[in-house]
């Protein structure tokens, strides 16, 4: 009896690992002679967008020349009144949507 049963086993086995070969990929290489290759075409859109993205990082973050004077005018103590302020948030405040 333990015979018999070894060689179900073993005849199983065989059987499953036959079933693993046969689904195995092949690893023959294929040769393409097609001809085609593979092209991008890019659109008016997608070229003055390269365009802009290159020109802003090639500028620089800051105008310097507002920045200078913004200085001049704003040299100084700058006197701002709280409650003018406070009515500026307010309104500011008012127009927003929630």
């Amino acid at each position: 009896m333990l015979k018999g049963v070894v060689w179900m086993r073993i005849s199983a086995y065989n059987a499953i690992t036959q079933v693993y070969q046969a689904r195995k990929p092949s690893t023959a290489k294929t040769k393409r002679t097609s001809g085609f290759r593979d092209e991008v075409d890019i659109s008016e859109a997608g070229k003055d967008y390269q365009i802009a993205k290159k020109a802003v990082s090639e500028s620089s973050d800051t105008r310097k020349d507002l920045v200078s004077e913004m200085k001049k005018k704003y040299a100084g103590d700058v006197k701002v009144d709280t409650l003018d302020f406070a009515d500026v948030l307010l309104q500011k405040a008012q127009g927003l949507k929630y």
